[in-house]
């Protein structure tokens, strides 16, 4: 049965890539915006403007669906096909690559036509800056660097944590950068309240953005872009961004695709000025195709690290981990034997 496991969660995140690719978001009834009016409903519940009650509110927030995949994923311990099916519907349900890849190409679309209302309404589907006065390079940068973000939050990460945790993986990761989206943006409200969610999702984050802005490296020319310049970039660029870990993707799409990231973003209410990431022209509509290419083969990519995960390093873990317990107790069990056997072993050596 140590044996089926990794195999049905192997398989279950193969399916479920394939039902996002092929089919994309659910249109109605999608588990993620339940997910999310209930979390609405607890912050209503438990607000303060203070750490304590923010770290409350996310610790219960994300530990009910990590409980939640736990329960699942032992009760499907023995039904390997059951399991499988389970974790299949779960990678659907968090990933979002086909939608993001879809919101990048009717963008571009838009800007090429010159409809300039019709991307900037559409903008409010990739990020929440304000597009009131960004014309056709404002948008397409800000689409590139949503799309890049993006592809390590809505596609590489659940794929890590669901090879690394299975359900409760996927489910955990999902619930805390839902979280992060909701309360975790810098605002009077919660500015404290929200960091523990905004904290949490940084720490989930830290591996899939690296490796987000490695594979975007590799997979460059398929965009005809250059590994070299991207790989360049990267490493020049990627600890500038204020975040942890978006400037780990955009510093290698914008060396992926020759462009220049960053600077002065306008949000509703406030603005950020950020550092430039890359080199070259600011993004145009023809970068927009090139981008969401790029985080198709990234995501693609991060598929096979993830479905050959379980079966190799995994279940290696598992072993070494199963043989140290086992090592640990019959130590414990030799130790104690030996305690007990000591003053019964004095008395015979006597002659008592």
């Amino acid at each position: 049965m140590r044996r089926t496991a990794p195999v049905a969660n192997a398989v279950g995140l193969l399916a479920g890539y394939a039902l996002d690719r092929l089919l994309g978001d659910p249109r109605r009834w999608h588990p993620v915006a339940g997910f999310g009016q209930a979390a609405g409903a607890l912050e209503r519940r438990l607000y303060r403007p203070d750490r304590t009650a923010g770290a409350v509110f996310t610790a219960l927030a994300v530990g009910g669906p990590v409980l939640l995949g736990a329960a699942a994923a032992a009760a499907t311990r023995r039904r390997p096909v059951t399991r499988a099916v389970l974790v299949a519907a779960g990678t659907w349900t968090v990933l979002g690559g086909r939608t993001l890849r879809h919101e990048a190409t009717v963008m571009g679309g838009a800007l090429r036509d010159g409809d300039l209302p019709a991307a900037r309404r559409r903008l409010g589907h990739l990020c929440g800056r304000d597009p009131s006065t960004l014309g056709e390079s404002g948008l397409a940068r800000a689409t590139v660097e949503s799309v890049a973000e993006n592809t390590s939050d809505a596609v590489v990460a659940p794929l890590v944590w669901g090879a690394v945790a299975g359900l409760p993986g996927l489910l955990g990761y999902r619930a805390a950068n839902t979280l992060d989206a909701m309360v975790g943006h810098r605002s009077a409200r919660y500015a404290r309240f929200g960091t523990p969610a905004a904290r949490l999702d940084d720490l989930l984050n830290l591996v899939p953005s690296r490796l987000t802005g490695l594979l975007t490296i590799a997979v460059a020319p398929v965009a005809n872009g250059d590994r070299e310049r991207a790989w360049q970039v990267w490493r020049r660029d990627r600890n500038d961004h204020p975040s942890p870990n978006a400037g780990q993707c955009e510093a290698a799409m914008a060396g992926a695709l020759g462009v220049r990231l960053g600077g002065r973003n306008v949000y509703f209410g406030r603005s950020e000025v950020r550092p430039f990431l890359g080199d070259g022209p600011r993004p145009e509509a023809r970068h927009l195709k090139r981008a969401a290419r790029i985080s198709g083969a990234v995501g693609l990519a991060a598929l096979g690290l993830a479905a050959a995960y379980p079966l190799t390093v995994g279940r290696l873990a598992a072993a070494v981990g199963r043989r140290g317990l086992s090592a640990a107790v019959s130590r414990r069990g030799l130790a104690g034997a030996v305690s007990r056997r000591r003053p019964g072993a004095v008395v015979a050596g006597s002659g008592r």
